[in-house]
Formats: C-alpha cells, sequence, structure tokens
C-alpha cells in the first residue's frame, strides 16, 4: 500500500498543479504571439494601407475562425453573452488593431509599446470591477511596480516627447482591456477558441465590404514583407494569440494572465531589432528583469 501511494502521489500532485501551470503556459504563449503584431503591422503596412491591413486582416482571421466552427459544428452562443461578444469584437478585434495601425504610421515600434506596458494594469482594473474579484495588495503593488518600469522604460526610449499617435494608442489601451476583460469572463462560460471565434464571425459582415473598400481606395503594393505581416496578424495575432490568451485566462484568472503582458513591450522591442532593425538600447536587460521580478510576484500574490 505504501508503494502504491508513493506511486501515484506525484501524478496525483502533478495532475492538481496541471491547470494553473497550463493556464500560465497558454497565457505566456498568448503574449510571444501577441508581441509579434506591431512589427508584422509595421511589415504589413509596406504593402496595404491601414484601413485594408485591418479589414482584411479581421477578415482572413473571421474565415478561420468560421473554419473551425463549422468543422467541430459549435451551436450559437446563448442570447445572453452575444452582448459580451460584441464587446470582444469590437475591443480586440476591431478597436485595438485599427488604433494601433493608425498610431504606428507616426510611432515606432517601442513608442507603441507604451499602450502595452498600461494594458496589463488597466485590464487587471477592469476584471475588478466587471467580476467583483478583489486581488491582494500585494498584487496590485507588484502590478503597478511593473507598469512604471515597462512605462519608464519605453518613455525613456522615445526621448520623453509624446508623438501624434498618442491619442490613438490610449484609445487602444481602453477598448483592448474591455475586450481581454469581457473575453476573459466569458471565457469561464465556454471555450476560448469559441470565444474569440464567435467574435470574429460577428464582425465578418461588417468586415468583408470593408476590406473591399479600403482595397479599392488605398494603395496595394505586394511585397514578401508585407504578405507575411498581413497573415501573422490575423491568423497568429487575431486567431492563434487571442485563443490561447483567453484558455489561459479562464485557467489562472484575468488577474493574472494580465500581468504575464509586462513581458510584451520588451519581447516587441526585441522583435523590432531582429525583424526591424532597430537598435537595442542599453537599458533593456535592466528593465527586463525587473519586469520578470514584477511577473513573478505577482502570479505568486493571491488574487
Amino acid at each position: 500500500m505504501t508503494a502504491q501511494n508513493s506511486a501515484t502521489t506525484p501524478k496525483a500532485i502533478a495532475v492538481a498543479a496541471s491547470p494553473q501551470s497550463t493556464g500560465t503556459l497558454l497565457a505566456a504563449l498568448g503574449v510571444v504571439s501577441f508581441s509579434l503584431t506591431f512589427p508584422s503591422t509595421v511589415w504589413g503596412l509596406e504593402s496595404f494601407g491601414p484601413w485594408s491591413l485591418v479589414a482584411v486582416r479581421s477578415t482572413l482571421a473571421a474565415l478561420i475562425a468560421a473554419a473551425f466552427l463549422l468543422a467541430g459544428r459549435v451551436p450559437l452562443p446563448d442570447r445572453r453573452h452575444w452582448a459580451g461578444l460584441a464587446v470582444v469584437a469590437g475591443g480586440v478585434v476591431i478597436g485595438f488593431p485599427l488604433l494601433t495601425t493608425l498610431a504606428l504610421q507616426t510611432s515606432t515600434t517601442s513608442h507603441a509599446a507604451v499602450v502595452v506596458g498600461l494594458l496589463p494594469l488597466t485590464t487587471a482594473a477592469f476584471a475588478a470591477v466587471r467580476t467583483g474579484r478583489r486581488p491582494s495588495r500585494t498584487f496590485w503593488v507588484a502590478a503597478v511596480s511593473g507598469a512604471a518600469v515597462v512605462l519608464a522604460f519605453t518613455v525613456q526610449q522615445s526621448g520623453g516627447a509624446l508623438s501624434s499617435g498618442d491619442l490613438y494608442l490610449f484609445g487602444a489601451l481602453l477598448v483592448c482591456a474591455a475586450g481581454y476583460t469581457e473575453g476573459g469572463r466569458l471565457a469561464r462560460l465556454m471555450p476560448g477558441w469559441q470565444v474569440i471565434g464567435w467574435a470574429l464571425v460577428l464582425c465578418l459582415p461588417l468586415m468583408v465590404p470593408a476590406s473591399a473598400v479600403g482595397l479599392a481606395l488605398e494603395p496595394v503594393h505586394l511585397t514578401a514583407h508585407g504578405v507575411i505581416g498581413l497573415v501573422w496578424v490575423a491568423a497568429g495575432s487575431t486567431f492563434f494569440g487571442l485563443y490561447v490568451w483567453y484558455r489561459g485566462m479562464a485557467a489562472i484568472g484575468i488577474a493574472k494572465a494580465s500581468q504575464l503582458q509586462l513581458a510584451q513591450p520588451l519581447l516587441t522591442l526585441f522583435w523590432s531589432v531582429f525583424l526591424l532593425g532597430e537598435d537595442l538600447p542599453l537599458a533593456a536587460p535592466l528593465a527586463a528583469g525587473g519586469v520578470l521580478v514584477c511577473i513573478a510576484v505577482t502570479q505568486r500574490a493571491r488574487s
């Protein structure tokens, strides 16, 4: 009996720990996917105008989602869920991509990372109001500290001056936090991939004509970078990234998942250096270390 217990106990512990660790891994994978969004958008703007890029991006992602929903014979969501899905659609499918794409016409990727630097704290605040869950004081101290580190780093890199795209960026921050919060709540009631899937399909009647109009009015100059950028923001950031992100949030909670995004601006910086040829700031390793400490504290704090 003792031998049997010793053999099964580690397995039982692993199973018990699995949902938390799996949720953290999925949310982190979503953050990595999101970190490529700004560089990919810059690539996409080489071939498409801002309005057509956002419309075609959402259309392609919606067609992918529709194919998965049809293949799985997924029934329509309950009527009570459609309002929440509309918030997800307006925030993360249309609002955030459009506002950040417009901002990236005049802002660098490092400056645009200011939005992502504030997004974890804003999402946690939205979640506290929407769900009624109150994280601990330790969580809030670590979350605010992480946001401060990221803000100080990104503002310092932009020279301390606000760009003309900041209005777009702060608007993107608010609509995205609302979409993340509502999507995280819905992901507790239905599979995460169905949340983003139905939100994308909900946008399809609007995005198809918008794509046709945008492509007709804005010049298109196809390049390898432009096509790769479009494919990634559609299939990678919009569909796959949000799929794993909502699954992760459902497993570990909106507040804790949101704080993993503190690493996103630094990952975006890495991709901007590697893919766009921007210079690597000397302060990046210090900022990365501070952010990782704050992330570790938020993940261990009571939420």
